[in-house]
């Protein structure tokens, strides 16, 4: 009777100590401790739709005016042609890695009035203006895991964020048409952190941020991610929540001083 109770006690404590994170796999029949549970290697990918507004101060080309912008999702939505966007994670004991990617194309279309002269265009009074933009943004990162208890995971990061705009305006005024092409980039060095707390056996809550810039790229550049998550089964859950992407650059003519942030609705595969 005494070791039927001391097994079925030990199979309970197993249960409990499921978590929602990433990298903690759910319990195992046989009663054994918690680290023992969990693998040496642990991987996620999330693809996922983010509804950001934009706000802030343009200069898409070198000789060109700074202009303010401020665009809301639908108007953003509007002008979408492609916009793609991906986090993935990895662990390797208390070694952790992320990436997160995001590539949007655009194309605002205007009909002007004493439209600036630009490179390589003709001055005209007025046209048809469709301004077609590209942007890539990538934030690598590296770091260790500092808190690790049943639930409750702290990771500090370091790495960079590489930005990509390009853009495309084509001036049609009826008599004539032509167009103009720059692009330009840069790396920004960041540092961060990551948190992830289980709040029920299904339900978690997780919160990713970092700073970074510091002059070396852009002035300064900030990103912060909060989602509640919520597991479906042993390889896959959905999160909700929301993200802010903020970047401050003024470098040889381009100014790209702008704010992303909205809503985030994800879906996340773990191996």
């Amino acid at each position: 009777m005494m070791m039927r109770t001391t097994a079925g006690f030990a199979a309970l404590l197993a249960l409990t100590g499921s978590v929602l994170a990433a990298d903690v796999l759910p319990p195992v029949a046989q009663p054994v401790a918690v680290e023992a549970e969990r693998p040496l290697w642990a991987f996620q990918v999330t693809p996922y739709m983010w509804a950001a507004g934009l706000k802030g101060d343009i200069s898409p080309f070198r000789r060109a005016p700074t202009i303010p912008v401020e665009k809301d999702f639908g108007d953003i939505l509007d002008d979408l042609n492609f916009g793609g966007f991906i986090n993935v994670w990895g662990r390797y004991d208390r070694f952790v890695f992320s990436g997160d990617i995001m590539y949007t194309s655009t194309t605002d279309s205007h009909s002007f009035g004493n439209i600036p002269q630009l490179p390589g265009l003709p001055p005209v009074a007025s046209a048809d203006v469709d301004v077609d933009t590209k942007q890539f943004t990538s934030t690598l990162a590296a770091g260790y895991r500092v808190f690790d208890v049943p639930g409750t995971t702290l990771d500090l990061l370091g790495g960079v964020r590489i930005w990509h705009v390009s853009n495309k305006v084509t001036v049609d005024a009826g008599f004539i048409s032509a167009s103009h092409k720059e692009s330009f980039g840069w790396v920004d060095p960041v540092v961060g952190a990551r948190l992830f707390h289980g709040l029920t056996d299904k339900l978690s809550f997780q919160m990713q941020a970092d700073v970074g810039g510091f002059d070396v790229g852009s002035k300064f550049t900030y990103q912060a991610l909060a989602t509640f998550n919520y597991t479906f089964t042993d390889h896959l859950s959905a999160s909700v929540g929301y993200k802010v992407l903020s970047v401050d650059y003024d470098h040889d003519g381009h100014v790209f001083d702008t704010t992303l942030h909205g809503p985030v609705l994800g879906l996340t595969y773990r191996f």
